[in-house]
């Protein structure tokens, strides 16, 4: 079963000439030489690959992932491992950078050997790898939330897509708030243009007004003009898809004008960056989310409990960390549902498979890889913690490609 896949950017066309300019081309039965035939389970270890961002302006999101990663993959090894086989990490940087991403991933698949890899953050890096991984037939689990409008075979995304997170956000703010007039803000790069233009779809069909729109390169630290263009257009809220290390001085600058009246929805910050950046900062504004530390579930009681005890008890938990726990809990279930960790059996077996995470049971779709998503709407409290403001009924089944919503008209 073929899935659809959207591939715009060009590092994603860039990564596709360096992969296949390598040895990951077919062999005459249609199987890559240079992942199905390098992986080695014949032992009592399976290799898995984590590729993160451990230095740049993604690493304060991104190093919490790969540390949940690693709890995920010591309880599944004091378990039994998977299918009886223990994880062994192959850990790599990718540095903030897309074509860095790209050229770990390729690295992971063929000189390592993994049998899958977990990582990636922002939607360019997730777009510069998406060609190594259909090329060399492996599998990426990618835990962010993102702008959807993409599924592939050789993708399982663990995160939210639109209809889980942006748009439970937008309604919150229509129905809640009784907003009439938004601004946006956002990191220059897929992600936040292209979520910015599915919320200005939105926007045009709920007769909210969009006030204007400013984007900074990752990692600005200027975003002065841009809350001088804010506190002119008076509106009654932001919607928020600034990523990495540029929030602090957003928010700062934000702070400093004397705006922190008018209400921030936010889908990039987590309980590690509300603690990293200072709640003083922070306290009030909101989030769009599927999970926040303060859930009471038994799962999420556990998860919780783990993590503080390997990194710290004053270390928190966020949605992206819980989802690349999740993902590696998913792939466990595959592998030991196909009985095989060979790409094409697990993706025939991936789907309906369900897991009882923190966030709650989640259950893959397998015609376009996502997995079904509570949608939670959270307000950040002085002690630095998420708590739910608003959460949907159930878990929203994933429409990447925004299909049942008669308002979205894909761009051409």
């Amino acid at each position: 079963m073929k899935t659809r896949k959207l591939i715009t950017s060009t590092a994603a066309v860039m990564a596709a000439a360096l992969v296949l300019t390598g040895c990951g081309t077919k062999s005459d039965d249609g199987e890559s030489a240079s992942s199905a035939g390098c992986v080695d389970t014949s032992g009592d270890s399976v290799k898995l690959g984590f590729l993160n961002s451990l230095s740049g302006t993604m690493a304060i999101s991104e190093v919490t992932v790969s540390n949940s990663l690693k709890l995920a993959a010591e309880e599944i090894n004091a378990d039994g491992g998977i299918l009886g086989k223990q994880i062994e990490i192959v850990q790599e940087d990718g540095a903030s950078e897309p074509d860095i991403f790209a050229e770990k991933a390729k690295k992971l698949i063929q000189d390592d050997c993994v049998a899958a890899v977990f990582g990636g953050w922002t939607s360019s890096s997730r777009k510069a790898m998406l060609p190594v991984f259909e090329s060399l037939d492996n599998l990426l689990f990618y835990p962010v939330q993102y702008e959807g409008l993409e599924a592939s075979d050789n993708i399982f995304y663990t995160g939210a897509t639109t209809n889980q997170q942006i748009l439970p956000g937008l309604e919150y703010l229509k129905a809640e708030k009784k907003i009439k007039t938004l601004f946006l803000v956002g990191s220059d790069y897929v992600f936040p243009r292209t979520a910015n233009d599915e919320i200005k779809q939105w926007a045009a069909a709920n007769d909210v007004e969009v006030l204007g729109e400013e984007y900074q390169p990752l990692g600005e630290a200027e975003w002065g003009p841009a809350i001088d263009k804010i506190t002119k257009a008076k509106p009654d809220a932001v919607f928020n898809t600034i990523n990495g290390d540029s929030n602090v001085a957003f928010f700062k600058a934000y702070f400093d004008k004397g705006l922190s009246k008018t209400p921030v929805i936010s889908v990039s910050i987590a309980e590690e960056e509300v603690a990293a950046m200072g709640a003083d900062l922070l306290e009030g504004q909101l989030t769009a989310w599927n999970y926040y530390q303060t859930l009471d579930t038994p799962a999420n009681t556990t998860f919780v409990a783990a993590y503080k005890a390997k990194y710290g008890k004053d270390k928190p938990t966020s949605d992206p960390m819980e989802a690349a726990y999740t993902s590696l809990y998913l792939y466990k279930e595959m592998v030991e549902k196909a009985e095989s960790f060979k790409v094409p059996d697990i993706q025939e077996a991936a789907d309906g498979v369900t897991f009882e995470a923190p966030e709650g049971l989640v259950t893959i779709d397998g015609d376009n890889h996502h997995i079904t998503k509570t949608g939670r709407i959270g307000e950040v409290q002085p002690n630095g913690l998420i708590d739910t403001v608003w959460e949907s009924d159930g878990p929203i089944d994933p429409d990447p490609f925004l299909e049942g919503y008669d308002w979205y008209k894909k761009s051409s």
